[in-house]
C-alpha cells in the first residue's frame, strides 16, 4: 500500500519533484487544516486515510487536532519515497512522518532522520507491534495487517479448494500453481520487498531450509508486476487472469464492503496446520530537527486515540494498532489476525535493515539468471 525504499543510499536515486497536497499541487482537495497556530508539516503517502480528497476522514484527524492544539497542519506527499524526502527535503521540511514500516523506520533512525519517541498510548497497543516495527522506538505503530496470497474463487474451485490452505512449497513444486503466482518485484515494490522478507523468514524459521530454491522454481514461470496496484489490477481483471496474487489478508473485507463478497479470498501461507504471515506495520515518527517536538509527539499520540483509530479499518484497510478499538463486522470476511502466527520475530527489524540490501542483490541475481 506504500511506496517506501529500503535505505537512504538506494532511495535517493528515486527522488522526484516535490508534490504537496495543497491547492496548488492537489487541486480542490484540502491539505491544510487549521489556521493561525503553530505550523506542522507532515510527510505521508498519497493513500493515507483514503487519499487527499477523503475530506471527512482527514478533517476528523488533522482538523480536530489543529483546533485542539492551536496548530496548522499541512500534509505533503513526496513524489519519491518518504526516506528520500526526509534525507533530502524538496519543499518544506517535515516535522512528522506518517508511513514508515518495519524496514524504513530503523533505516531512518540509523541515518539520523528521526528521533526515538515512546508514546504513552503504547499501553493500549496490540502486543508485539512496537518492537516488530522498531525495537529502538524509532517510530510509533498506528496500524498493522498481514501480507496474504489472494486467490480467485474459480481457480480455487479448479484446485479442489486447496488454495485456502496453500503453502509456499506447494507453489514452488506444482507448475500450474507457479504459473498462476503473480508477485511484485521486490526491487520496485514495498509489497514485493516485504514478501521477499516473509518468504525468507518462512523458509528459514518454519521449514529450516534455504530460501533461494523457491525462487529458482518460480522465477522462470511466475508472472511479475512492478507494483501492487498493477498486480492487483491484473489479478482482478478478466477471465484467464492469474489465480494468485501477493496482497493483503484484508482484501476480502474490502471486497465485501464494496458489494462483491466472495469474489476473491486470501490466506497466509500454511505449514503443518498453522498459518504463518508477515505482519506489515506502519508507524509515525518525529523528524530530527523539528522546532516543536512536544507538539509533534502530541500528534502521534492523537493518531493512537480511539477516535482516530476507528477510522483506519475502512479507510486504510488495516487493523488499528490500539487493541481497545473494535473493527467493523465486514472484517469477518478476512482471515482473523489472531489465527496467523507472525513471522516477524524470526527477523527483527535491525536484522532486516542490515540484511535486506544483500537479499535484494541475491534475488536480483537469481532473477537475471532466469530472465
Amino acid at each position: 500500500m506504500l511506496a517506501l525504499g529500503i535505505s537512504v543510499a538506494v532511495v535517493l536515486a528515486g527522488v522526484g519533484l516535490f508534490i504537496a497536497l495543497t491547492p496548488g499541487g492537489g487541486g480542490s482537495c484540502p491539505s491544510r487544516f487549521g489556521s493561525g497556530g503553530t505550523p506542522i508539516t507532515v510527510y505521508t503517502y498519497s493513500s493515507f486515510l483514503g487519499g487527499p480528497c477523503n475530506t471527512a476522514a482527514l478533517e476528523s484527524v488533522f482538523g480536530s487536532f489543529a483546533q485542539a492544539h492551536r496548530a496548522t497542519v499541512t500534509l505533503v506527499e513526496p513524489a519519491g519515497t518518504l526516506l528520500a524526502a526526509l534525507a533530502q527535503p524538496i519543499g518544506p521540511a517535515a516535522d512528522v512522518v506518517i508511513g514508515l514500516d518495519e524496514v524504513t523506520a530503523t533505516t531512518a533512525l540509523r541515518a539520523g532522520l528521526i528521533v526515538p519517541y515512546r508514546s504513552p498510548a503504547l499501553a493500549d497497543m496490540v502486543p508485539g507491534l512496537a518492537t516488530e516495527l522498531s525495537s529502538d522506538a524509532a517510530a510509533t505503530p498506528y496500524e498493522y495487517g498481514y501480507l496474504g496470497i489472494d486467490y480467485n474463487t474459480t481457480f480455487n474451485a479448479a484446485l479442489g479448494g486447496a488454495a485456502a490452505h496453500l503453502s509456499l512449497p506447494a507453489i514452488a513444486d506444482q507448475l500450474r500453481w507457479a504459473q498462476n503466482f503473480l508477485y511484485e518485484n521486490p526491487t520496485t515494490s514495498i509489497v514485493g520487498e516485504e514478501f521477499l522478507v516473509s518468504e525468507i523468514a518462512y523458509y528459514q524459521s518454519v521449514l529450516h531450509q534455504p530460501w533461494q530454491p523457491f525462487w529458482n522454481a518460480t522465477l522462470p514461470v511466475a508472472p511479475q508486476a512492478t507494483d501492487w496496484q498493477d498486480a492487483f489490477n491484473e489479478f482482478s481483471g478478466p477471465a484467464g487472469a492469474p489465480g494468485f496474487v501477493v496482497s493483503y489478508t484484508t482484501d476480502p473485507a474490502y471486497a465485501a464492503f464494496s458489494g462483491t463478497p466472495g469474489v476473491y479470498n486470501s490466506t497466509a501461507p500454511w505449514w503443518n496446520g498453522t498459518a504463518y504471515g508477515w505482519r506489515t506495520i506502519y508507524g509515525a515518527a518525529v523528524v530530527h530537527g523539528s522546532p516543536h517536538p512536544a507538539l509533534d509527539e502530541a500528534l502521534i499520540n492523537w493518531l493512537l486515540s480511539p477516535t482516530v483509530q476507528s477510522l483506519l479499518p475502512t479507510n486504510e484497510w488495516e487493523y488499528p494498532a490500539n487493541a481497545t478499538v473494535p473493527v467493523p463486522s465486514v472484517f469477518g470476511y478476512a482471515e482473523p489476525p489472531g489465527s496467523i502466527t507472525p513471522l516477524n520475530g524470526a527477523l527483527p527489524p535491525t536484522e532486516v535493515a542490515s540484511e535486506l540490501p544483500g537479499w535484494l542483490a541475491e534475488w536480483q541475481a537469481l532473477a537475471q539468471r532466469w530472465g
